[in-house]
């Protein structure tokens, strides 16, 4: 798997965009900045190790599933929706569509179905792994591994909505049967990951 220069650029950047983006979410907003910094500068490196691995992972799965298929791949940011999504978190919401892995080469409905369909069960995946983490570590990596679990599950049921360039909508163009099956777990994780739902 190669990595042009500008890929990796892009990478680097939707990387530390998305990471300040997941902070100040966390942190409160925009009155963090001004009011509680201490709360923002603890939680940049946490969410660089946890919304880093799961964009990473997310963009780099839809990439190797594009190369598996046959497809030349390579991920590209939007530079305006990284601006939108620290903005929005300074607001108070969260928008997080950084860019996408562009693929070219003759593919089924069904493999582009797949190849969206990678991004977003990554992320539950790596949800998962983070979860016994939280319940088996105390302190400060404990809360590192609660981050993650949250990150990941709402990049997965974000990713899954049925609207516009996002995976889901491409899901569902291919099956609606795999949509379902798939998105409503995403939707329920990211729903208890921002609301703390209990499901028991």
């Amino acid at each position: 798997m190669r990595f042009g220069t500008r890929e990796l650029l892009d990478i680097a950047v939707a990387w530390a965009a998305l990471s300040v983006a997941f902070a100040l979410f966390f942190g409160g907003g925009g009155r963090t900045i001004l009011y509680r910094p201490g709360v923002l500068v603890g939680l940049l490196p946490a969410s660089l190790v946890t919304a880093g691995l799961g964009f990473l992972l997310h963009e780099m799965a839809h990439k190797v599933t594009a190369i598996r298929f046959g497809q030349v791949a390579e991920f590209r940011a939007d530079y305006g929706m990284l601006f939108l999504a620290v903005a929005g978190a300074l607001a108070g919401f969260l928008f997080a569509a950084p860019g996408a892995v562009y693929h070219q080469g003759r593919a089924t409905l069904r493999e582009n179905g797949l190849i969206a369909l990678a991004g977003p069960l990554t992320n539950v995946a790596l949800g998962m792994v983070f979860f016994p983490l939280e319940l088996l570590l105390g302190g400060t990596l404990g809360s590192v591994a609660a981050l993650g679990v949250r990150i990941n599950f709402l990049l997965a049921g974000f990713n899954m909505i049925p609207f516009g360039p996002l995976d889901g909508n491409t899901v569902k163009t291919w099956s609606i049967p795999a949509f379902l099956g798939f998105g409503l777990p995403c939707f329920a994780l990211a729903a208890w990951a921002f609301f703390g739902l209990s499901f028991v």
